[in-house]
């Protein structure tokens, strides 16, 4: 497996764990919520082939820094993402943003002038309102939740991660994707993720969507049970730019169907254009 987080970097935020393969240009991969950058695993190599990718742990995420009152919000994560770049010494790299990956990069870009030679966004958390009546319930009631034992926090993080796919994965992903949430400093960080959330994090950039300076692409797994296609299709309107479904696929396109994903980027004009023929 190419995927490995063996490398450690100081944040403001605190300790970010983050790898890195391949040879070209640059491309940054930014994971979303619950996740960790294990999700983009199974097309490393393909991006590889075209890239030199660059991969790291959110704070209070995967193999990173999950510590007691840490602040992990979206605006937090923006600040994060050019930390990277900037420890990474990355100008201008290819970016491709998944779940709240999308917001944290668009603040980086249209807040902290990060800039990108291009932006592809899929099945990203972008436009408020956002977060399922589960979602939004547990930011409520966070004290209730975190005291959970652990085989029942256990049981609740395996069914809140299975209900954002449409296709099974294999079953040591999914165990993978799990893990980090199951020693006591994930099961305390699992909850805070659900209190941090914040609509006002996205719309401090939604009136600046069509700023965006470098190339967009927006794709979608188009039965995604957690963010409907519908938000993609209003999300590429805001933009202006097409829109991409991807069939069959939900909200995990780069693990319930990576081959097909890398098919749409490859067919599409502007999308990472380095992958044509790899």
């Amino acid at each position: 497996m190419l995927w490995n987080v063996n490398r450690k970097c100081e944040t403001s935020a605190g300790m970010v764990a983050w790898g890195s393969v391949g040879k070209g240009p640059p491309l940054v991969l930014a994971h979303g919520w619950p996740w960790s950058s294990f999700s983009w695993h199974r097309i490393l190599l393909t991006l590889s082939h075209a890239y030199t990718v660059y991969w790291y742990d959110m704070p209070g995420f995967g193999r990173s820094a999950k510590d007691a009152g840490q602040a992990t919000g979206l605006d937090v994560q923006g600040r994060v993402f050019k930390e990277m770049l900037d420890h990474w010494m990355l100008d201008a790299p290819h970016v491709l943003a998944h779940d709240f990956g999308g917001a944290v990069t668009l603040r980086a870009h249209l807040l902290h002038d990060v800039a990108y030679s291009s932006l592809t966004l899929m099945n990203v958390v972008a436009l408020s309102p956002w977060g399922s009546e589960f979602f939004d319930h547990v930011g409520r009631h966070v004290d209730a939740f975190a005291p959970l034992p652990p085989h029942i926090h256990a049981a609740i993080v395996e069914a809140y991660i299975k209900g954002a796919l449409v296709n099974e994965i294999d079953a040591s992903d999914l165990r993978e994707l799990v893990s980090p949430w199951l020693t006591p400093e994930g099961h305390q960080s699992f909850y805070r993720q659900f209190a941090q959330a914040d609509d006002a994090f996205t719309d401090e950039f939604a009136e600046k969507l069509k700023e965006i300076a470098c190339p967009v692409t927006i794709i979608w797994g188009e039965r995604d049970p957690w963010i409907p296609i519908e938000r993609g299709h209003l999300l590429a309107g805001r933009i202006g730019v097409p829109f991409h479904p991807l069939k069959g696929a939900g909200h995990l396109p780069q693990m319930e169907a990576p081959r097909d994903l890398i098919d749409l980027i490859i067919s599409i004009p502007d999308a990472l254009p380095e992958l044509e023929g790899n």
